[in-house]
């Protein structure tokens, strides 16, 4: 008998290409995707469900007692969360218990993995983080992220679920446009220039940014799935491993694979809501439990940009 999944979150860019990469490696799994809206072309390979992560009727009609497997990947984004901090904490965190709650009810305990962020750090911070470093959120969406991996945490310690949380760095390049994340502007200066359009960047070329691509982020959910529960034996949650990059390197990097003219598409243009945010970030980790985990970076910020151009015509030709 195959796999009974839910994704969360699954009309997003990576909720749809996780169930994709699901699909791909377990053909007879019955995949349910759970969103407020969806791509046309989802319905014709997923059972989707269009509704409120909050509302506990939704959630029980995309659950079902059969599931045992769960990716946890909706929410209110960084800069959706702290502009709205009522909707922020109704997605961010009573949905997730809502979720939770569920999943305690289930006849098995399924496996969840739940994404979480690097935007659970914050404060003063040492130069490089490790494993070791105490998470200090400075915003409403990396504090509801800290309080969705204690809360995996605790369900799992009581047997209700297997759950592993996923710290994910800013994931680049999304393709489509842009959205409410403080992190939009890290995709933006290469997805739009590449397509031959003005990108407006909001912080200054020399800010960091801690970078995974969408493959690597997809590979990182299926192999936490993966792992077994003895692979997670003090602490259900991990940093993944990521690549450090300032702006002015991944604007070089675009100008290296796709021309220097897309360089001049990039104008900076200074919104202080977005660095008050991002300022706040960390950029340089050590990740030696992730690597010892068998978590994947990427080789250099090249291969990325490579990866979305021919994401991108792949998609205009299917």
């Amino acid at each position: 008998m195959g796999m009974n999944v839910l994704v969360t979150g699954g009309g997003g860019f990576i909720g749809a290409r996780l169930a994709a990469a699901l699909r791909a490696k377990h053909p007879d799994a019955r995949i349910r995707l759970l969103d407020v809206a969806f791509p046309p072309q989802l319905g014709k390979s997923f059972e989707c469900i269009t509704g409120d992560l909050a509302s506990p009727e939704v959630i029980a009609a995309a659950l079902g007692n059969d599931t045992d497997t769960v990716f946890h990947l909706a929410a209110v984004v960084s800069g959706g969360a702290e502009a709205d901090f009522d909707l922020g904490y109704r997605v961010n965190l009573d949905g997730t218990r809502a979720l939770l709650e569920a999943c305690r009810k289930l006849p098995k305990p399924p496996k969840l993995v739940f994404a979480s962020s690097v935007a659970a750090f914050g404060g003063k911070l040492p130069e490089v983080l490790d494993d070791s470093t105490t998470p200090a959120p400075q915003t409403s969406y990396g504090t509801q992220k800290v309080i969705g991996e204690y809360l995996v945490a605790d369900f799992t310690r009581k047997g209700m679920l297997d759950g592993r949380s996923l710290r994910l760095p800013t994931v680049v390049v999304r393709p489509g446009k842009p959205n409410l994340a403080a992190s939009s502007f890290a995709s933006g200066v290469i997805r739009e220039p590449v397509a031959g359009v003005l990108a407006e960047c909001p912080v200054p070329e020399e800010t960091g940014v801690w970078i995974l691509s969408p493959r690597r982020v997809v590979e990182a959910f299926v192999h936490a799935l993966e792992l077994p529960s003895s692979a997670w034996p003090t602490t259900r949650v991990v940093n993944l491993p990521g690549i450090t990059l300032s702006v002015r390197e991944m604007i070089e990097a675009m100008g290296r694979v796709a021309g220097r003219r897309t360089m001049d598409l990039v104008k900076f243009k200074p919104d202080a809501r977005i660095q008050a945010i991002v300022k706040t970030w960390p950029i340089r980790f050590r990740t030696e439990r992730a690597d010892a985990m068998g978590f994947k970076a990427d080789a250099d910020f090249d291969s990325i940009v490579r990866d979305h151009i021919e994401s991108e015509r792949a998609a205009a030709t299917a």
